[in-house]
């Protein structure tokens, strides 16, 4: 009796173990969205999304808000960022950007809104914090500025501190090249050094990612210099390895990475390898085509990106010296891949694509790096945005 009563106990248990495992782990996701002219769009969206199986739940409406088009979560997990702001924001007119804390359980999360700050300089296409969590930043494409905020303890936003133009940094600032997209700057991207001691923002419009010595605790940042790209080439956003010893520009206008050294020292950019993400063949066949986001992989092997027009995603192995090569360009099941998100297991890829109202699970492999469609796919609507939030 005793041993049919051990065998069934250990059966139960294995049993739930095995039910437990193919659960996994649920994590939050949270998507910012464009709510301008034709959109369906009310602002932040939210599902959750289980890392074992790949499986994202439908998503649901977490804040109404005025164009969120990009996300940043505090390093503590607990208040997220937006540009744009809500119809009962503190700021009453003009461009900002706004906090949110998130409250509830995973799977159950709730986003309570607690102030914005407005961003001094237009419409904001970029926001994220310090590594720390004592300031925020947003770069504006259309003012082609910089703009600094400092944070509470609670991660509310205590008020613009100041707004950088990157039109005082050069004599000629817009570098011309490519005609009405190069003839001022456009700031589209903010974010800092793995020691919080500099601040990086990709100017498309410089052809060159700015960099400023960042006082974290003032706050304030002051010029220290530029990273060069191609002539061309349209910086968009940037990513560092996992190591800190290189950084990885996307190139907007020229579809391409340029590889650089960062010296962690001094702050400065040494740029090295230029790759392209697509083929000149397969660019010629589209009417238009721009990258717009970059992702490392956490083991620092793996590199993708995104491309509109051609709606893939682009991946390249780093070798042991660095080196980028082409492996894979895979079609996103969508249109307009805006951003994707890669989860902290580095296992998942979530693609969202704008025109097309979707957002398409993709797996990693951990030896290749292969993309694989896993048949998951979800509606957001005029979907730019995924931020990875808290896991269970």
């Amino acid at each position: 009796m005793i041993r049919t009563l051990c065998i069934a106990f250990l059966s139960a248990i294995c049993f739930l173990t095995s039910v437990s495992n193919s659960y996994g782990q649920m994590v939050d996701v949270w998507f910012g969205t464009s709510t301008g002219r034709g959109s369906d769009s009310r602002g932040i969206y939210y599902a959750t999304f289980n890392t074992e199986t790949g499986k994202l739940t439908p998503t649901t409406l977490a804040a109404e808000i005025q164009n969120p088009g990009f996300l940043a979560m505090h390093p503590d997990g607990k208040t997220l960022y937006a540009t744009g702001r809500p119809a009962n924001s503190s700021v009453t007119s003009g461009d900002a950007v706004s906090a949110f804390r998130i409250t509830g359980e995973v799977g159950k999360a709730k986003l309570e809104y607690i102030g914005s700050a407005p961003t001094g300089d237009g419409g904001a296409a970029h926001v994220s914090t310090d590594r720390v969590g004592k300031v925020l930043m947003s770069a504006q494409y259309g003012g082609g500025s910089t703009s600094l905020y400092g944070l509470a303890d609670d991660g509310s936003i205590k008020g613009l501190a100041e707004v950088k133009e990157h039109s005082e940094l050069l004599p000629k600032a817009g570098s011309g090249v490519v005609p009405n997209r190069q003839d001022t700057p456009h700031a589209h991207w903010t974010g800092t050094s793995p020691d919080n001691r500099f601040a990086f923002v990709p100017d498309l419009g410089m052809d060159r990612v700015v960099i400023w010595k960042l006082d974290a605790e003032t706050p304030a940042l002051t010029p220290h210099g530029f990273g060069v790209c191609p002539p061309g080439g349209g910086p968009r956003h940037m990513k560092f390895s996992p190591d800190g010893k290189r950084v990885y520009v996307l190139n907007e206008l020229a579809l391409s990475i340029t590889v650089f050294d960062y010296n962690a020292d001094d702050g400065t950019m040494t740029p090295g390898q230029t790759i392209a993400t697509l083929s000149e063949e397969v660019k010629a066949k589209e009417t238009f085509n721009s990258a717009s986001e970059i992702r490392v992989h956490p083991s620092g092997r793996f590199i993708f990106t995104a491309n509109r027009g051609h709606d893939s995603i682009s991946a390249f192995r780093v070798d042991d010296e660095g080196t980028l090569s082409l492996t894979e360009v895979e079609p996103i099941r969508g249109a307009w891949p805006r951003n994707f998100g890669m989860d902290p297991s580095g296992r998942w890829l979530i693609v969202v694509g704008q025109e097309s109202n979707t957002a398409t699970v993709f797996s990693i492999d951990a030896e290749t790096g292969e993309l694989t469609f896993i048949r998951e796919t979800q509606v957001v609507p005029s979907s730019i945005c995924v931020l990875f939030g808290a896991a269970n």
